[in-house]
């Protein structure tokens, strides 16, 4: 029933009227339960209490963020460098990283180029990240998905 009040099945009445004696509210928990569920207690404590659960639930619910990084298939080793340690940086702050490979009008005839350039990506980031989803052509994009190790 709540606080200071012994649970028991009550009516609406006598719920009511032990409410009032405590010069507290009667908060309505379960509305679905045979018999409704109700507590006695401060109605502006429970919503507190309510919103601070709310808010604690949000809190420890993680949050996925995916940073993408693009390739060519012909992408010099500068470059390649350059975008590795990104994609390092980004594993190291808990972010995935979905690297993808474009290929630009007739440079389709270059996929085996581009698979080999993210097996080499993921190879190189293997100590920081595991491949999530291996490498897959989707139109002019080759996708693969690395997610950081714990």
């Amino acid at each position: 029933m709540g606080d200071n009040v012994e649970s028991g099945i009550y009516s609406i009445k006598d719920a009511l009227a032990i409410a009032q004696r405590l010069e507290l509210d009667l908060v309505e928990i379960s509305p679905t339960a045979n018999p409704p569920v109700c507590k006695v207690t401060d109605y502006k404590k429970f919503l507190y209490e309510l919103k601070k659960k709310q808010k604690e639930i949000k809190a420890k619910s993680a949050k996925i963020v995916v940073k993408e990084i693009r390739l060519g298939p012909n992408t010099d080793e500068h470059d390649f460098n350059f975008k590795l340690k990104h994609a390092i940086k980004f594993l190291e702050e808990g972010a995935k990283v979905k690297v993808e490979v474009f290929f630009k009008g007739r440079s389709i005839v270059y996929k085996d180029q581009g698979e080999i350039k993210l097996l080499q990506f993921a190879s190189l980031l293997e100590d920081y990240g595991k491949v999530e989803k291996l490498p897959l052509l989707e139109g002019k994009r080759m996708i693969m998905i690395i997610a950081p190790k714990k």
